[in-house]
């Protein structure tokens, strides 16, 4: 059965603007991001996604276990970290359409964080705010059956899926399949289900504007919640979808150093161009910033001038 939701004007509105928006990454070769960029997206991420839980540990700290240092902190926050990176690291190889494969990735992000990590719930559970009930989720003998139904959905309806990871995150969130980590799974799977389509939504950290609007991410929750469907959630998250597309965008107007724009240029993966192709993708610099990046390198040894003047080339190094 389909989860109920509606498609509105507002909406449509918001898919048409992420569908330009995301040609226009791709316009800009920013679905391609620098090893640097990648990382701090991946980072981003995991610590945003984990703040959201109540984690403490900061971006630096994240960093640091990423890179196998030593950091002071909860053993709990530590191995929540571990496990995410664990996961994440492995974000091509899930398919979305899976329960199987779903059941797997809460298994490794909750390892050794709690009882039977990636067994759907055998007991009945209630969201609390406060002292009074949130949120009383369905029945444990009915979880399996509304999982299956979700994938079923995921995988034989033509909706868009913009819409349908909004869907999916929201109904997992609705039917918490797990005892712990709902939250985290709903987040992490609309990633996968979108960087399927599209996927420069690997390095796009929207769960960041959630944490920033954690407040109203729960508040559009409880409204879809008091509807009966998803549509004030959808709003919500292609809202935080256009917003973290707009940052990307953002990429060539931030001042950035040279040795930025040199490891951003070299892994687009151009074999040989010129000066105005290296300014086309960084639109913003002057003409001599340009020339002054690429004398650096040259001397770098990261690619080879060719020509003089107007004919001049240069030819990345193998």
């Amino acid at each position: 059965m389909k989860p109920p939701y509606e498609i509105n004007t507002k909406i449509l509105k918001y898919i048409s603007s992420i569908s330009e928006k995301i040609g226009e990454v791709n316009a800009n070769y920013l679905n391609r991001p620098s090893p640097t960029l990648r990382k701090k997206n991946k980072i981003k991420t995991i610590h945003s996604s984990l703040k959201i839980e109540g984690n403490t540990l900061t971006e630096n700290q994240v960093t640091a276990i990423l890179e196998n240092k030593r950091v002071i902190g909860t053993q709990k926050d530590i191995l929540e970290v571990k496990n995410a990176i664990n996961v994440y690291d492995q974000l091509i190889t899930y398919k979305s359409t899976s329960l199987k494969s779903f059941l797997k990735a809460h298994g490794l992000l909750l390892d050794n964080l709690v009882e039977n990590p990636g067994k759907l719930r055998k007991q009945n559970v209630g969201v609390f705010k406060g002292t009074e009930v949130a949120h009383l989720a369905p029945q444990a003998d009915k979880v399996h059956f509304l999982m299956d139904d979700l994938f079923k959905y995921l995988k034989e309806t033509d909706e868009l899926e913009l819409i349908k990871s909004c869907v999916f995150h929201y109904e997992v969130e609705f039917i918490h399949p797990f005892i712990d980590g709902n939250g985290r799974m709903g987040r992490l799977w609309q990633t996968i289900i979108l960087m399927e389509k599209y996927p420069v939504f690997e390095f796009i950290p929207f769960e960041t504007l959630i944490s920033k609007t954690q407040k109203d991410y729960y508040k559009e929750l409880e409204k879809s919640d008091n509807a009966g469907n998803s549509t004030f959630f959808i709003e919500y998250m292609l809202d935080v979808i256009k917003k973290s597309l707009d940052e990307l965008l953002q990429f060539n107007n931030k001042i950035v150093t040279d040795d930025d724009r040199l490891e951003y240029f070299i892994s687009l993966g151009k074999s040989e161009f010129t000066r105005k192709d290296y300014m086309d993708t960084f639109k913003n610099i002057s003409t001599s910033t340009a020339s002054r990046d690429l004398k650096k390198g040259v001397e770098n040894g990261f690619f080879e001038k060719v020509g003089e003047k107007n004919k001049t080339k240069y030819k990345i190094r193998t």
